[in-house]
């Protein structure tokens, strides 16, 4: 079995169960997290749904943003949102997913224990609220035994390039931002690769690089909530908008849309 020193670890790893693996629900003193994100994002809509197990408590949430309304729900009990690998249902979408590039996935230690992710790049055609809908976004794995107190700041989105290329991509500090093997990635035309790392303006209007890129972010509607239950938290806010700017390796962000996070988390 691999120590957890050997970590991070751009790829899966050999000898730490991660999904579709059972992983235990105890481990290293730490209980197990759980979800699967997906979001898709355009011109005309941007929605977001996802399933969320800490431990044994479920928690569901879908959210969808048409450029007038914004419209969510969250429970704390299975089902209401159906995310499979090729297939999506919450609220009014019905969506048939399909792979848009390679997937990325890194393991990486948290804590006293280690935590895993996988984002895969989809496209998704089928209808929200009656009206036919064809989308890009990302799918978010993630599983592990994260710390205590972990906080987030997080950016996921799509776009095009000045050539007209096809953009995605996935920006953290908090979790998986090892100065390298970490989660940071841009999808070219579906091909991925890591980028350096960033820092968050603390009002999530940007993400900025050492190299001196910026890729800014104007907020257009904001999902926020917080709950308290003292052994378990959450605080959270993460906004729909748009994106323009650039990412290291001179890839210019033409057009953009997406979301940003933050997060804060008592499990």
């Amino acid at each position: 079995m691999p120590s957890l020193d050997d970590l991070p670890l751009r790829d899966r790893p050999s000898g730490l169960p991660v999904p579709p693996a059972r992983m235990a629900l105890l481990r290293d003193r730490r209980p197990l997290k759980r979800w699967r994100y997906l979001g898709l994002f355009g011109e005309e809509l941007m929605l977001c749904a996802a399933n969320v197990r800490v431990g044994v408590v479920p928690q569901a949430l879908w959210a969808t943003w048409d450029r007038r309304e914004l419209r969510e729900k969250t429970v704390f009990r299975p089902g209401g949102v159906v995310l499979g690998d090729d297939a999506a249902r919450f609220g009014g979408a019905q969506l048939r997913l399909v792979p848009d590039g390679d997937p990325m996935e890194v393991t990486s230690r948290h804590g006293d224990s280690y935590i895993w992710t996988r984002k895969q790049p989809v496209r998704a055609t089928g209808t929200v609220d009656g009206r036919a809908v064809e989308l890009r976004g990302l799918i978010d794995d993630s599983a592990g035994y994260h710390a205590r107190r972990t906080d987030w700041r997080w950016c996921a989105g799509v776009g095009e390039g000045a050539a007209g290329e096809a953009l995605a991509w996935n920006l953290v500090v908090g979790l998986h931002d090892a100065p390298s093997d970490s989660e940071r990635t841009v999808w070219v035309d579906g091909a991925p690769r890591e980028l350096a790392a960033a820092t968050f303006d603390d009002d999530l209007s940007a993400v900025r690089f050492p190299t001196g890129e910026v890729l800014a972010f104007a907020e257009e509607a904001r999902r926020a909530r917080a709950d308290d239950f003292k052994l378990l938290a959450s605080d959270y806010v993460q906004p729909f908008g748009t994106l323009s700017g650039t990412l290291p390796g001179g890839i210019e962000v033409a057009r953009g849309w997406g979301v940003m996070e933050r997060h804060s988390a008592r499990w």
